[in-house]
C-alpha cells in the first residue's frame, strides 16, 4: 500500500477465502504456489487449511534435461526473490541483481555473482509487464552470460505484455533462450502456446500430490 485508500488485496482476499464454511470433512484445503510475500501465509483464518507449495522442483527437472545443464547459473532479480527461492536452489551457483535509483529512474545492477560464460536462468514468483526481467537480462548479457532464460511460477502478463519476449523471425538476437511459466494463469497458457521462447510447465501432478498429503 502506497497511498491512503489503497486496498490491501492479499489480506482482503485471504479474509474472503477464510470465510469458506467448514465442510463435513473439516477445513477446506487451499493449495497456494509460491506466495508473493512470506508473511501472507499468516493472513488465513481457521476455516481453511492452506498448503504452501512451489513450482521450483518442476523447474529443476526441466533444467536437468538441458544439454548445458552443467553450466546453469541461477539469477535472482532482487533480494526478495533470493529470500524466497535460494534455499531450494542451493546446488546451483547464483547471481543477485538489485535495483538502484539514479535520479528519477530505477536501474538494475549486478550485486554479486559471476554470469560469464554460463546459461543464466532468472527466477521469480511472478511477472507482469516484464520490465525488470528485460533489464536484468541486459545486465547479465553485458557481464558475459552466454544465454539467459527466465522462470516465473505465475505468468500474469497484463495487456499482452508477453509479446515483448517473443522470438522474432527477422534475424535479431534472441534475448531469452527459454521462458518457463506454469499453467497457473489459464489465459496466459492459451496466449503463449507454441510461441518461442515460452514453455508451459503443468502444475497438475504437483497439485494432486499436495492434496493427497
Amino acid at each position: 500500500m502506497e497511498e491512503e485508500g489503497d486496498v490491501a488485496t492479499a489480506f482482503t482476499m485471504a479474509r474472503i477465502i477464510s470465510n469458506i464454511p467448514i465442510s463435513r470433512g473439516g477445513p477446506t484445503s487451499l493449495v497456494i504456489y509460491d506466495i508473493h510475500a512470506l508473511q501472507e501465509r499468516f493472513y488465513f483464518g481457521d476455516h481453511v487449511l492452506p498448503l504452501f507449495e512451489t513450482g521450483i522442483p518442476l523447474l529443476k527437472q526441466r533444467l536437468q534435461q538441458l544439454p548445458d545443464s552443467e553450466k546453469i547459473v541461477i539469477a535472482f532479480p532482487d533480494d526478495g526473490a533470493w529470500k524466497r527461492f535460494h534455499k531450494q536452489l542451493v546446488h546451483y551457483p547464483t547471481v543477485i541483481c538489485t535495483k538502484v535509483r539514479e535520479g528519477d529512474k530505477r536501474i538494475v545492477r549486478l550485486k554479486e555473482g559471476n554470469p560469464a560464460g554460463c546459461h543464466v536462468v532468472i527466477v521469480d514468483d511472478l511477472v507482469q509487464s516484464g520490465g525488470t526481467l528485460i533489464e536484468c537480462q541486459k545486465v547479465l548479457a553485458a557481464h558475459g552470460a552466454s544465454k539467459v532464460s527466465a522462470y516465473v511460477t505465475h505468468g500474469i502478463f497484463p495487456n499482452r505484455s508477453w509479446e515483448r519476449f517473443l522470438h522474432k523471425n527477422d534475424g535479431s538476437e534472441k534475448a531469452f533462450t527459454y521462458f518457463w511459466t506454469t499453467d497457473s494463469c489459464p489465459h496466459t497458457v492459451k496466449a503463449v502456446a507454441n510461441n518461442a521462447p515460452f514453455e508451459v510447465i503443468s502444475l497438475a501432478g504437483s497439485i494432486a500430490d499436495a492434496l493427497q498429503i
